[in-house]
C-alpha cells in the first residue's frame, strides 16, 4: 500500500499527521522535511531571545521522536524535485516515490527586498529553527540590530531584542507600525510603548542599500539617513511556496489554490498552511492551520470534511503593548470606532447595520477579547 505523504514538517505538516493518527493508526505515513525536521512552535521564534532560549530549547521533539510518536517515516534534509500527479509519484533526486494521497504543507518564504550594497547578501531572515540558531549566533556579542519591516514579525522581534538589551532600529515604508492590522491610534500606542524600550523608528522611508563598514554595517535609507548597526534582519512578509506545485501543473494564485475540502486541482493532492490559498484566503496564522489540520485528517481518513474558520483573533507578541487583532474581511464596508486612553486603545470596525466586523485591541483593552469574539462573523462557515 502506497503511503500518505506529507511534504513539510512545520505546524501544518506535523499536526495533520497527529490528527490523522487519532483516526487511522495503520496507513503508511511519510513526512518529508526540507530542514532538520524537529517539531517546534514557529511563533516562538520571534519572542525567545529575551528569555535566552536556544534553538535546542525551542525544539519539542526530534524527527526520530516524531517518527516514533506518529508511527511514520520522517525524512529530514530532503527536497522533492517534482510531482507527477497523474502517476501519483514524487521525484527526489533519482528516486521515485509513490503516494496514495499527498499533502502540501510547504510553508512560506520570507520576502527579500532587492537592496543594493556589498552586504545585501548578509541580511538575515528567521523563518525556521535553523534560521533562528543562525540569528542567535549572529547577534551574540553585538549591540544593535536593524529590522526591515514594522509588521507583526518585525514588531515582535523588536520587542524581544529591546527587552534583551539590544538597540533596535525599525525601518518601514508605511507611516505606522502594524499598518495592515491596526488603525493609526492603535499603531501609535504600540510605537510609544516600544519607543520606551529604546526602539527607534524610521517610518515612511525604505532601506536602499546595506554596505559593510569597519564597525558592522551601514544601512542607507531613502530619506538620506544612514544607520550604523551590527546585524540586519528582514521581516517584510511571507510569500507562499508555490513553485513545486506550479511546476507540477497544480493551480496556484497567491498560494496553492485549494477548495474548502483542502483539495487542489490535482486528484488526491491537498494543501494547507502558509503555502495554501483556501477559498481565496491566505491566512499564515496558527488558528487557521489548526482548524485545517483537523478537517483534512478526517478527509484523509475517508470522511470528506470541509474546513470552517470561525473568527480567529491574532495575538501579537509584544508584551510592552499587548495587542490582539481580528481584522475585518477584505472589502468589508464599515467604519472604525475608536476609544483611546493613556494605556489602551479599543478599535471596533462596525458595519452600517451596527454589527461588529472586526476589532483591534491594545494595552488594557485586550481584556475585552472574550466579550467581542462571539459578536464577530465567521471567516468561512
Amino acid at each position: 500500500m502506497n503511503p500518505i505523504i506529507i511534504i513539510g514538517s512545520g505546524l501544518a505538516g506535523y499536526n495533520t499527521a497527529k490528527e490523522l493518527r487519532k483516526l487511522d493508526t495503520a496507513t503508511p505515513l511519510l513526512i518529508i522535511a526540507a530542514d532538520s525536521g524537529p517539531f517546534y512552535s514557529k511563533p516562538m521564534l520571534s519572542n525567545a531571545l529575551a528569555s535566552k532560549k536556544t534553538a535546542e530549547a525551542i525544539a519539542l521533539n526530534s524527527p526520530e521522536q516524531m517518527a516514533t510518536q506518529l508511527n511514520a517515516s520522517v525524512r529530514a534534509h530532503t527536497r522533492v524535485d517534482a510531482i507527477d500527479t497523474a502517476a501519483h509519484t514524487l521525484r527526489i533526486g533519482e528516486e521515485t516515490q509513490a503516494y496514495s494521497k499527498l499533502v502540501l504543507a510547504l510553508g512560506a518564504d520570507q520576502i527579500r527586498l532587492p537592496l543594493s550594497g556589498d552586504a545585501a547578501g548578509t541580511i538575515l531572515t528567521v523563518n525556521d529553527l535553523d534560521d533562528y540558531a543562525g540569528f542567535r549566533e549572529a547577534i551574540n556579542g553585538k549591540n544593535r540590530v536593524a529590522i526591515i519591516g514594522a509588521g507583526l514579525i518585525g514588531c515582535e522581534f523588536a520587542n524581544d531584542l529591546a527587552t534583551g538589551g539590544y538597540g533596535v532600529d525599525i525601518i518601514d515604508i508605511a507611516p505606522q507600525a502594524l499598518g495592515r492590522l491596526l488603525p493609526p491610534e492603535g499603531g501609535a500606542l504600540l510605537q510609544a510603548r516600544l519607543t520606551a524600550l529604546g526602539v527607534q523608528w524610521h517610518l515612511g522611508t525604505s532601506a536602499l542599500s546595506v554596505e559593510r563598514s569597519e564597525s558592522g554595517y551601514a544601512v542607507t535609507l531613502a530619506d538620506g539617513n544612514v544607520l550604523r548597526v551590527d546585524v540586519v534582519l528582514s521581516a517584510v512578509g511571507l510569500k507562499p511556496r508555490t513553485e513545486l506545485a506550479a511546476s507540477s501543473g497544480i493551480a496556484v494564485n497567491r498560494g496553492i489554490v485549494a477548495n474548502r475540502y483542502l483539495e487542489t486541482s490535482a486528484p488526491d493532492v491537498h494543501a494547507l498552511g502558509d503555502c495554501a490559498e483556501i477559498e481565496s484566503l491566505v491566512m499564515p496564522y496558527v488558528m487557521p492551520i489548526m482548524h485545517a489540520t483537523r478537517a483534512l485528517a478526517q478527509t484523509l481518513a475517508g470522511k470528506r470534511t470541509p474546513v470552517t474558520f470561525p473568527a480567529m483573533p491574532v495575538m501579537v507578541k509584544t508584551p510592552a503593548c499587548p495587542t490582539i487583532v481580528s481584522p475585518p474581511a477584505v472589502g468589508a464596508v464599515g467604519t472604525w470606532q475608536i476609544e483611546a486612553t493613556a494605556d489602551s486603545v479599543k478599535s471596533l470596525f462596525v458595519g452600517a447595520d451596527g454589527k461588529l466586523l472586526g476589532f483591534a485591541l491594545n494595552g488594557a483593552a485586550t481584556a475585552e477579547r472574550a466579550k467581542l469574539v462571539p459578536q464577530l462573523p465567521p471567516v468561512l462557515s
